[in-house]
């Protein structure tokens, strides 16, 4: 397999995100079905153009880079700590941190792998479930089998050394944020799974490595330690586990997403006015505050069923998803209305298309966030705003064949 290099890595993401023009939206919400409508008409043509392109391309995995750095094995997933330094009066020491600011140096073989695979994966799917090619669906497969089957190129279902820090750390329960970049592939598994696309004897190992990563990130203490996250870590755990444990047929953990998501993220992270108060607190406030709430309008779509939608749902102090999002709607559709400090990095790269636009415009009956949804630049090709969009096939996401 060839090295996934930086350039050839964004080459690839250009051709998934290339603009569209702004077409005019239905003039209330949509249901699922028009809003699937609505995705497969605005996004056919990228995602096809973007599908034929990676059908020349063979998957990569953890096993084509190895760092030096990292305690793991060749199967082993390993990143470090974004915002992690070495000390200038102790060079050979610890590691310390710099929040908001990204150390170049990192090892990012993995995530950057990881990413791939989770632009190229369910762009195929998406394809295959408008055009029904076929040639779509094998390549979609071929990338599967090669991260969780294959057993010379799978990955370790685990994350024991993600986010590790040099003199602190092998590996950190932060770290598990880094498998967020699969619920988009678990999405387009489950699409693939429901209609009947790919064969059991192909379908069933995928499923068994995702039911073993469900046991690890329920049981372990890196696991553990993310659940119990109080900011966008813990959403992004409970996003997770949602989407792995309904593939991997575990109803009580998906169980437990619903509760979590109704006792702990939305009272805990959600304020009265709609305010994301832990991530207004960080030092990249702007686009923490879209990624979380991406995140939560992923809950929402994901955990709902025909019985409770949880986008109705509101905490205690009469908040939920729909305010957080109505909160952020105007430094979404103007970011000159963003009244809270600039990030300290790529502030001027955000806010790119937001899939809780999407999500909460179907859910809230707002067509303004259809219209906002659809004018967003869909071609990021900044890395770090790539690996910050968590919910890139939203096709996938308003697919009736997934609603309850």
């Amino acid at each position: 397999m060839q090295p996934l290099t930086r350039r050839s890595f964004l080459t690839g993401i250009a051709a998934t995100t290339g603009s569209l023009a702004l077409r005019s939206p239905a003039q209330t919400g949509p249901t699922s079905k028009s809003a699937y409508n609505l995705v497969a008409r605005v996004d056919r043509e990228r995602i096809v153009a973007a599908a034929r392109q990676y059908l020349k391309e063979k998957p990569i995995t953890v096993t084509a880079s190895h760092s030096p750095r990292s305690e793991g094995g060749p199967h082993d997933y390993f990143s470090e700590g974004d915002y992690w330094w070495p000390d200038p009066k102790n060079p050979a020491g610890p590691y310390i941190r710099r929040d908001g600011f990204s150390n170049p140096a990192n090892f990012n073989d993995h995530r950057e792998a990881l990413i791939r695979l989770s632009v190229q994966a369910p762009t195929l799917a998406a394809a295959w479930r408008l055009t029904h090619d076929p040639r779509y669906l094998r390549h979609f497969a071929l990338h599967l089998h090669a991260w969780f089957v294959d057993p010379a190129t799978r990955m370790n279902p685990n994350l024991e050394y993600a986010q590790a820090i040099t003199g602190v750390t092998r590996g950190r329960g932060i770290g598990v944020i880094d498998t967020l970049q699969l619920v988009d592939v678990v999405r387009a598994l489950r699409v693939v799974d429901t209609l009947g696309g790919l064969p059991k004897d192909e379908i069933e190992p995928i499923r068994a490595w995702f039911a073993g990563y469900v046991d690890w990130m329920a049981t372990s203490k890196n696991g553990k330690e993310e659940e119990e996250a109080k900011n966008n870590h813990g959403t992004c755990w409970v996003l997770q586990m949602a989407e792995f444990s309904q593939f991997a047929r575990r109803p009580d953990m998906t169980t437990l997403c619903r509760e979590r998501f109704k006792t702990l993220l939305v009272p805990g992270q959600i304020a009265a006015d709609g305010s994301l108060p832990q991530e207004l607190a960080r030092t990249k406030p702007y686009s923490y505050s879209l990624f979380d709430a991406d995140v939560f309008a992923g809950l929402c779509q994901s955990l709902s069923t025909s019985s409770e939608d949880l986008w109705q749902f509101k905490g205690p102090n009469g908040a939920g998803v729909a305010t957080a999002i109505a909160f952020l709607y105007p430094a979404i559709a103007d970011k000159a209305k963003w009244s809270y400090p600039r990030d300290v990095e790529y502030f001027d790269d955000f806010p790119s298309r937001r899939p809780c636009l999407l999500f909460a415009g179907e859910a809230a009956h707002r067509p303004e966030y259809l219209a906002t949804w659809q004018r967003l630049d869909a071609s990021p090709t900044v890395l770090e705003v790539i690996r910050n969009l968590p919910i890139r096939q939203p096709l996938l996401w308003v697919d009736p064949v997934l609603s309850a």
